[in-house]
This record gives structure tokens, C-alpha cells and sequence, in this order.
């Protein structure tokens, strides 16, 4: 739990493949300003890659929740969602974000599954990948 990797994501950008579809614990850090549409295709490439905790800081980050609980009841197209398969999220305005980094690593535990992975997803302009990798470690 110790250590997370770094995603950086252009505001509009074209999404990677994932890297891996093992469980993850995701920290959505929005420093950028994107539109619905984008924004809920990124929900959706977070679901499809394993993101079974999401926890969403920075601009609008009360709508990346809603947009990721969404991705996740359409990913079961609106039928039971499996508990292996439920996609805990939060949203933490209007907190630093060394707080949400200590939250992640102290209380974001699925219910049913192990998390293998925690990822850092910034969403920016400019990539602060050692920054930001440097704040998790020390949270």
C-alpha cells in the first residue's frame, strides 16, 4: 500500500490501454477543467481497468463520483452489480490533498476484494508525477 504509480492525463486527451486490470484503488486528482462527455468516458476506462475504489479530489470532484458510479450500474447495464464488482467511490472537497492521500492509504478497503494496485490519475495541463508520487509516499 506504500507505493502507488502515476498516470498523467492531458484534459481531452485519447485514453491509454490500461496498464493492468488487477484491483486498484484510484485517486482521481483533477487539476483541469474537462467536459462531461470526456469525463465520463474516463469513468468508464477507470471501471474497465479494475478501479474498485475511486476517490476523486480537485475541480468538480463531487461529479467525477457520480460519473464513476454511473460508468460502474451501466458496466452491469443496470442490473445487480456483482459486490466483487462494486466501485466504492468518494469525492473530498474542500480538503488538502496530503489528507486524501492518508484517507486512501488508511481507509479506502473494498468490502470483498483485495487492491493490488493504487494509481494516482492526474488529470492537468502538466504532468507533476514526482511531486505527487513523493506526497503519497509520505501521507
Amino acid at each position: 500500500m506504500g507505493s502507488a504509480t502515476y498516470i498523467h492525463l492531458s484534459p481531452e486527451a485519447d485514453l491509454p490501454s490500461p496498464e493492468s486490470t488487477s484491483p486498484a484503488r484510484v485517486i482521481v486528482i483533477v487539476e483541469a477543467d474537462v467536459t462531461p462527455n470526456w469525463q465520463a468516458k474516463v469513468s468508464h476506462w477507470l471501471v474497465e481497468a479494475g478501479c474498485l475504489y475511486m476517490l476523486a479530489w480537485g475541480n468538480g470532484c463531487s461529479t467525477w463520483d457520480d460519473s464513476v458510479d454511473l460508468a460502474n450500474i451501466n458496466q452491469f447495464k443496470f442490473e445487480e452489480i456483482p459486490e466483487s464488482k462494486f466501485v466504492m467511490t468518494t469525492w473530498h472537497q474542500n480538503e488538502p490533498l496530503n489528507e486524501v492521500f492518508w484517507f486512501a492509504k488508511n481507509n479506502a478497503f473494498h468490502p470483498s476484494v483485495q487492491l493490488e494496485r493504487t494509481v494516482l490519475l492526474h488529470i492537468s495541463s502538466r504532468p507533476r508525477g514526482p511531486e505527487l508520487l513523493e506526497g503519497y509516499a509520505e501521507a
